[in-house]
């Protein structure tokens, strides 16, 4: 297992410059009010594809030799990977296909096909996902880029931390939503590197805790099919997104699905960006368990805007 280093972060950042936003970070006062700390939001709802990994993609695909390049690239995705992979695969011209659960938004199987991916449904499991892509990857030979669980990949959303480190002075602690864990690896490896001082968090739902339940028990706990809103944490922690997590995280915290749903109206209406329901939960977790945040300049990472408005979640 090949555990990305700094100088890989550096490299992804030069790689993925001209395929990516350097996006925004947002605050406000009634939210720093409402939460007692100074709330930085990095808002990579804003990146290309609407969504973070559009990093972690972009850097596997042009880090592709032109001879892996042909074959095209696969992967499996709730949405956001899928949707991304997509689009830096139409970027450099090479085929991509995405296993996707059915029950995943229409939205997200439309924003694949829309960058010219092509979607192959699966049942709604991490096993049915992963043999059904095993069919895919042995008709096609393409190259697997993992969503979370990839060297490369991690790099790539490490160049996120890298930004909002830049854009913010100070910071005592950052707050990132865990699935598969690969936005939190990223921030872990560029953190731990260049700002030890800063504390990590995940945020969780707690339909879908088995990075909690891992995190507490010190070894991987996997859930094979949770059921929460938050579509985009349903995948469990692998090898090498738990390398970084059980090393660098301070404390995983989980959300309810209707404090989800509260925060994510919260910050529709007082940022006024579209965010999907994962990219609540870290504010949904700074609400729920203030005592962690009073007082500190904390960083929100706003992990995607992909959401399918014919079915949002307080309708």
């Amino acid at each position: 297992m090949y555990i990305p280093t700094l100088d890989d972060m550096l490299s992804a950042r030069e790689r993925i410059s001209p395929h990516i936003h350097r996006t925004p970070v947002l605050t406000s006062r009634m939210l720093n009010e409402l939460t007692g700390a100074q709330l930085f939001f990095k808002c990579e709802n804003l990146q290309k594809a609407g969504a973070f990994k559009a990093r972690g993609a972009s850097n596997a695909v042009f880090g592709l030799s032109e001879g892996q390049a042909k074959k095209g690239v696969a992967t499996h995705s709730s949405g956001n990977h899928g949707t991304c992979l997509s689009y830096a695969a139409g970027r450099r011209g090479i085929p991509c296909t995405v296993v996707m659960p059915r029950t995943a938004p229409q939205a997200k199987k439309d924003a694949v096909k829309g960058y010219g991916g092509h979607v192959v449904e699966c049942e709604p499991s991490t096993s049915s996902r992963e043999a059904v892509f095993a069919d895919v990857v042995a008709e096609t030979d393409a190259e697997f880029v993992h969503p979370y669980n990839d060297h490369r990949v991690i790099a790539g959303q490490a160049t996120c931390a890298a930004e909002l480190i830049e854009q913010v002075e100070g910071l005592d602690a950052v707050v990132a939503p865990i699935g598969g864990g690969g936005m939190v690896s990223g921030t872990c490896l560029t953190l731990s590197n260049l700002a030890p001082y800063v504390k990590i968090y995940a945020a969780e739902p707690e339909q879908a805790d088995d990075a909690c339940r891992s995190f507490k028990a010190g070894r991987i706990i996997a859930d094979d099919a949770p059921d929460t809103i938050a579509d985009g944490l349903k995948v469990p922690l692998k090898e090498l997104t738990w390398h970084f997590v059980s090393r660098y995280v301070s404390d995983v915290h989980t959300a309810s699905e209707q404090e989800i749903v509260d925060a994510m109206k919260v910050i529709w209406k007082r940022l006024k960006i579209v965010i999907e329901p994962s990219s609540a939960v870290p504010l949904a977790t700074i609400l729920k368990y203030p005592e962690a945040f009073v007082g500190k300049r904390v960083g929100v990472i706003v992990t995607g805007g992909n959401v399918d408005l014919e079915r949002l979640p307080w309708n």
